[in-house]
């Protein structure tokens, strides 16, 4: 019997480990720019002070500019984590918190870049 729990505790652990490996990665490089995980452009914004673990975009603005979404996968340099008003955890570039734009409709679309000249695109 003891053999059995230990074959299922090994087997729910292998596959802990492969459905977390499946995660995609929050961010990726694509054509000179940073996109999410469904190719969408990512952004900063100048108004977020680098290092500071906050977001200065809640309420409305995240309605307009939604959070990338920090996964549960450790996040190593120039990535870290903020945390957000509402307790949810946001990614961040070289200590800026990133964002979607909601008229960016398809992957590529760069509809926010230099939107009232705060609004950037991440280039690396």
């Amino acid at each position: 019997m003891k053999a059995l729990k230990f074959g299922i505790a090994c087997l729910s652990a292998l596959f802990a480990l492969s459905a977390h490996a499946a995660d995609p990665a929050p961010v990726k490089k694509m054509n000179g720019v940073l996109v999410d995980a469904h190719g969408m452009t990512v952004y900063t914004f100048d108004k977020d002070t680098a290092g500071s673990g906050k977001s200065a975009c809640n309420g409305t603005c995240a309605e307009n500019w939604p959070p990338v979404k920090a996964g549960d996968a450790a996040v190593s340099a120039p990535y870290s984590v903020v945390t957000r008003d509402d307790g949810s955890k946001q990614l961040a570039y070289q200590g800026k918190p990133l964002y979607t734009f909601v008229k960016d409709k398809k992957a590529g679309d760069r509809e926010g870049d230099k939107k009232m000249n705060v609004w950037h695109v991440v280039t690396d």
